[in-house]
């Protein structure tokens, strides 16, 4: 059993900056990979920022500048510092991990930019 615990969303006037955090929990012996996805209403889910295991890390373009990934190993935790928001970056914004091949979803947490 895996448990992902999201916290950070909230309600933030464009051009400000949210921190979200994922904790791991469970039967996890190697992470693979952690990270966030984000989905609009009326939009599919889409990537927003993930790491892997050696720190490699994906962005999607529309993030990269304003937003960076990072985890804490030893505690399971991933960070998603978001700044310069933007009305666009509305969205319920999920944890994602990827351990020993299966991948496992958080359970959203808001994120709403007001303009």
């Amino acid at each position: 059993q895996v448990h992902l615990v999201e916290s950070g969303g909230g309600l933030v006037q464009a051009g400000g900056s949210l921190r979200l955090s994922c904790a791991a929990s469970g039967s996890i012996f190697s992470i693979n990979g952690i990270g966030w996805y984000r989905q609009a209403p009326g939009k599919q889910r889409e990537l927003v920022a993930r790491i892997f295991n050696g720190g490699d890390t994906n962005y999607a373009n529309s993030v990269k500048g304003r937003f960076t990934i990072s985890g804490d190993g030893a505690k399971n935790t991933v960070y998603l510092q978001m700044n310069s928001l933007k009305s666009e970056d509305t969205a319920i914004y999920y944890c994602w991990l990827l351990v020993a091949g299966e991948v496992y979803w958080g359970q959203g947490t808001q994120v709403t930019v007001s303009s």
